[in-house]
């Protein structure tokens, strides 16, 4: 049986007997010598076949490469093999005629092959050819697909390399960066701890009690059994800033409104930072929660005022009672600490900057902060420059928060005129509304709600020169109502300085 593997061709000779010995056809390659047997088969055996013609005609079924010289030898001296069926020749002739095929791969099909093309006989010409492989295209398209597929795994493959030995010096200036900051700071920073009692501290990450925009928070417990709220810095970016920041700053100040940071842990690029566990979660979970009984049970116009002045308290030391003033830029509800007695703690200072008391105006290579509680100024120094009133902006949406409950770009409130938060306060307080929150308060209570988006008003101008201190806000906010002069509308700039 002859088996081949390339595609099928029909193969026609035409010849006398005498020429029979040496002729030349057009065949396959099945490999580069095959010897190929078939039985023969006499006149008196085929009855149903024709005999005594003058030529002969065969009918081959084969497969296309390239072009071969086969010889025959039949017992017959004559034959002819005809057929209605091109499949019915094939098989007769393999059945009734008895030849030895020999292939030989001529030179002009190499070169057929080499050009990418098929090898082929033309019998009217009686010679060779090359014709279009139609699985040449497909076969250079796989070739350059494969090249182009080479390139791009070694080019992925050098990036991949180069980028894992970028970042290993990277982290080891990092490390090095730390290490100087902490031998500079002495004995004065907090406890340090190693990470294998950071783990157990944290009792192997466990129990995840939030997420920051610099680490995940876990509680755990010191060895003395005080709960401790674990920060990993997994995320930690800016050369170690974040980490630095936070050990700069609450790592050397105490205060009532501020959380304590207890230890710390700085292995390798592994580093985590020990706070005093706040067991209320953060201020975010009241104000935005759509539980009804969360919010009303703590923001109570009984409440508020407290909550709204131990923030701005904490605010007040930060940028006036330490020897350096510290820049929070990323107050809001979420970084607003609960105790167990609802008194506010600011915490998360990876954005912190120190500057010196004098210094009116810092410099900042970008904006910092959460948006809608960044200062317009840290997007544009054409509303003025970059300095603690920032933080009084981002004080300011937040008490808006806390008297509305609503977040400062709330698509709930109304139309889309609406939207905006500051306007739509101002716009009750101005016209004497009552929020929604002093619906079922006393004159008392609605009072200081009034009282305390007056004073936010007065903390979100666009203009930094007139936005109040923190000491201003916390002389406001422990004021009368009366003494209060109503602000011009908050999102208008105005050149002119104006007072609370």
């Amino acid at each position: 049986m002859l088996s081949t593997a390339c595609s099928c061709l029909i193969v026609i000779g035409n010849s006398q007997f005498g020429q029979i010995a040496m002729q030349t056809w057009y065949a396959v390659q099945v490999s580069s010598h095959l010897l190929l047997h078939m039985p023969i088969a006499s006149q008196a055996q085929s009855p149903a076949l024709a005999t005594q013609p003058t030529s002969f005609i065969w009918w081959m079924v084969m497969k296309a490469c390239p072009f071969f010289h086969w010889t025959a030898r039949f017992s017959q001296s004559q034959m002819t093999f005809l057929s209605s069926s091109f499949k019915e020749s094939a098989e007769r002739m393999l059945s009734f005629a008895e030849m030895t095929v020999y292939w030989y791969y001529y030179l002009h099909c190499m070169l057929c092959e080499l050009s990418g093309q098929r090898c082929a006989f033309s019998s009217q010409r009686n010679e060779q050819f090359c014709m279009p492989d139609p699985h040449g295209s497909r076969i250079k398209v796989i070739a350059a697909t494969s090249s182009v597929a080479a390139f791009v795994v070694l080019l992925v493959t050098v990036a991949t390399v180069l980028y894992f030995s970028l970042k290993t010096r990277y982290n080891a200036e990092i490390h090095m960066r730390v290490e100087m900051f902490l031998k500079t700071y002495g004995a004065s920073k907090p406890t340090r701890y190693t990470f294998s009692e950071v783990k157990k501290m944290a009792r192997r990450f466990k129990e995840k009690v939030g997420q920051g925009g610099f680490g995940t928070v876990y509680k755990g417990e010191l060895p003395n059994g005080v709960p401790v709220a674990v920060k990993m810095l997994e995320n930690s970016t800016g050369e170690g800033e974040a980490f630095i920041n936070e050990v700069a700053t609450i790592g050397l100040i105490h205060h009532a409104n501020i959380v304590q940071l207890l230890g710390f842990c700085s292995e390798g690029m592994r580093r985590a930072l020990i706070y005093e566990f706040m067991p209320n979660e953060s201020l975010e979970k009241y104000i935005f929660s759509d539980d009804p009984n969360i919010f009303q049970n703590l923001l109570v116009p009984e409440k508020l005022p407290d909550i709204a002045l131990g923030i701005a308290r904490g605010m007040e030391y930060l940028h006036q009672g330490c020897n350096q003033r510290i820049l929070h830029f990323d107050i809001k509800p979420h970084n607003i600490l609960l105790d167990y007695n609802f008194n506010p703690k600011i915490s998360d200072f990876g954005l912190a900057k120190l500057c010196a008391r004098d210094q009116s105006i810092v410099t900042l290579t970008a904006a910092r902060g959460t948006m809608g509680y960044i200062a317009p100024e840290l997007y544009s120094r054409n509303f003025g420059g970059v300095s603690y009133k920032s933080d009084v902006y981002s004080f300011g949406m937040l008490v808006l928060e806390m008297v509305s409950g609503r977040r400062n770009s709330d698509p709930r409130i109304g139309s889309q005129d609406d939207v905006y938060l500051p306007e739509w306060i101002y716009e009750k307080v101005i016209n004497g509304e009552e929020l929604a929150l002093t619906l079922e308060a006393t004159e008392e209570e609605k009072e200081k709600v009034r009282q305390l988006a007056i004073v936010a008003l007065w903390c979100i101008q666009w203009n930094p020169r007139n936005r109040p201190s923190m000491t201003k806000v916390v002389n406001m906010l422990t004021g009368r109502l009366q003494s209060l002069q109503m602000p011009p509308k908050p999102f208008v700039s105005s050149e002119n300085e104006l007072m609370p």
